[in-house]
């Protein structure tokens, strides 16, 4: 490749919500990289007989359909393609390498029922001690172990295991192993090792001669496969290389944080954490529910999951539902109009995982709670950003006491980070400084770890001064106020009474 010619990365990141393919143009020279959708797809689980899947199947030709659009405009010049999906669900393959049945989506509510049981059979402080990782229903081990109690068909059909980011790299490129980022998310990971925990497995009954090699984040898994390349007419010189395969991970790898600064990775799930260089496994790290996923260049995303847009959506949905159709825009200026500090919910109570309305379970919640109920969308809305800011703050303040020591900034990326109001909000209720952006941190983390894949770049310092040389990032300055910690005052009041100040183990 010519120096003075941008470098031309495809990736997809393969959200819960949506999917879309991004072609990275790389100046190496100027360590810049500038970013252009190509294609973008809905996506969501499909609901049969009370349980929720994942059309793989779908998903995959609108993977197929996204290399077609990106070849049509770039052709031979693209060096790689890199996929990077939400964490936590997987697919098992039989002895032929095919699907040995639709995934489980990871609000299907047989694992809320499976986690219970789980834990009451294997101690928590056990399996967290192993691990690492927090409890959360949508966690693999429980799917896993729904699997054994049912005594499912899949145990004996099932010869491989793949997290859903690896089965589209074994069908992009026909090479069967687990990389370590989604790997890390399963809850059956030893995150010092990197290596599976069978031991855990072996004790909840399952097989253990099904699961791949880990493999770390940039490594080049090889070229497209030759079947695949000639149906959908492209280059079969095109190299396949994992990500950081959770997005996640891939959003954090983008994101320009220091000692001093907390991300909040915001999408359908807002991930708020610090990273750091070795694990945090301790017993007020199980208390306080935090995880610890595995990062790139050997570090530990040290984290909580809050809810986070998908309340949102959610709304959105429920209120179109009802004929009354608002984009995100015009949901978040309504609310910006609208009264503030009227009532608040616990983003994270279990009835919100997978409402069938999600505006009735907040007005139910409000209701048990003996709250005051929001007059109009515009009040509701609002309710529900404050709750999440004021989440975030409980979520900070606990960081800190573990890490030991204070989080100056705020780094808000993802799609998230576009909700000015949103924004606002967290630096007001938590009294720190936000910076927001990039929007695009996944997809940007993506193509940049593929570089290392490719021999151009070898460290997170470089990542990141290519993140800092290309993107605006924007800067939210606190309106605090006596009422912002009256607020939290309640809040905090709120969770003690629902049983929002334990962790998911404890509630489930």
């Amino acid at each position: 490749m010519n120096r003075n010619d941008d470098l031309l990365i495809l990736a997809f990141d393969l959200g819960a919500s949506s999917g879309r393919a991004i072609i990275g143009k790389v100046d190496l020279d100027a360590k810049k990289v500038v970013m252009e959708e190509v294609y973008r797809f809905s996506n969501g689980p499909v609901r049969v007989k009370g349980h929720l899947y994942w059309d793989v199947l779908r998903i995959w030709s609108e993977v197929k359909e996204g290399i077609l659009q990106a070849y049509r405009r770039y052709g031979d010049n693209i060096a790689s393609i890199g996929v990077d999906t939400w964490g936590v669900d997987f697919a098992l393959l039989d002895n032929r390498g095919e699907l040995a049945g639709l995934p489980y989506c990871y609000r299907d509510p047989r694992r809320s029922q499976a986690m219970r049981e789980l834990l009451s059979v294997v101690p928590p402080e056990k399996i967290y001690m192993r691990t690492g990782i927090q409890f959360m229903p949508i966690n693999p081990l429980y799917q896993l172990y729904a699997l054994v109690k049912d005594k499912s068909s899949l145990l004996n059909s099932s010869r491989t295991f793949l997290m859903i980011p690896d089965l589209f790299n074994y069908w992009l490129s026909g090479t069967i192993a687990s990389e370590y980022t989604d790997a890390s998310t399963t809850q059956f990971l030893d995150p010092w090792t990197k290596k599976w925990a069978f031991d855990l497995l072996e004790e909840i009954g399952f097989s253990t001669n099904i699961f791949p090699n880990i493999i770390e984040p940039g490594t080049d898994i090889g070229v497209i496969d030759p079947e695949l390349a000639e149906e959908i007419g492209v280059s079969r010189k095109i190299r396949v290389v994992a990500p950081a395969t959770h997005d996640t991970a891939s959003a954090v790898v983008a994101t320009p944080i220091d000692e001093d600064s907390a991300y909040i990775s915001c999408g359908t799930w807002s991930l708020v954490g610090v990273e750091l260089k070795e694990p945090l496994v301790s017993k007020k790290a199980m208390e306080y529910n935090f995880t610890n996923e595995g990062g790139a260049f050997n570090t530990i995303r040290f984290l909580k999951n809050v809810q986070g847009m998908w309340f949102m959506q959610e709304i959105r949905r429920a209120l179109a539902k009802r004929g009354q159709d608002y984009s995100y825009e015009e949901l978040t200026d309504i609310a910006s109009k609208a009264r503030g500090f009227i009532g608040f919910i616990d983003p994270d109570d279990p009835r919100f995982l997978a409402p069938i309305d999600m505006v009735e379970e907040i007005m139910r919640f409000l209701e048990e709670t003996g709250q005051e109920k929001p007059k109009n969308i515009g009040e509701l809305v609002k309710m529900v950003l404050e709750s999440l800011a004021l989440k975030y703050r409980l979520v900070i303040e606990r960081i800190e006491d573990l890490i030991g020591r204070k989080i100056k900034r705020i780094n808000i990326v993802g799609g998230g980070s576009r909700n000015w109001l949103h924004n606002q909000l967290v630096a007001d209720f938590t009294n720190r400084v936000v910076e927001a952006g990039p929007e695009e941190a996944t997809s940007i983390g993506n193509i940049l770890v593929q570089l290392v894949g490719l021999g151009y770049v070898s460290s997170l310092t470089e990542i990141r001064r290519y993140v800092r040389n290309s993107f605006e990032i924007k800067r939210y300055v606190p309106n605090y106020t006596s009422k912002h910690e009256d607020a939290y005052s309640k809040f905090l009041s709120l969770l003690e009474k629902t049983g929002g100040l334990a962790g998911w183990a404890l509630r489930f």
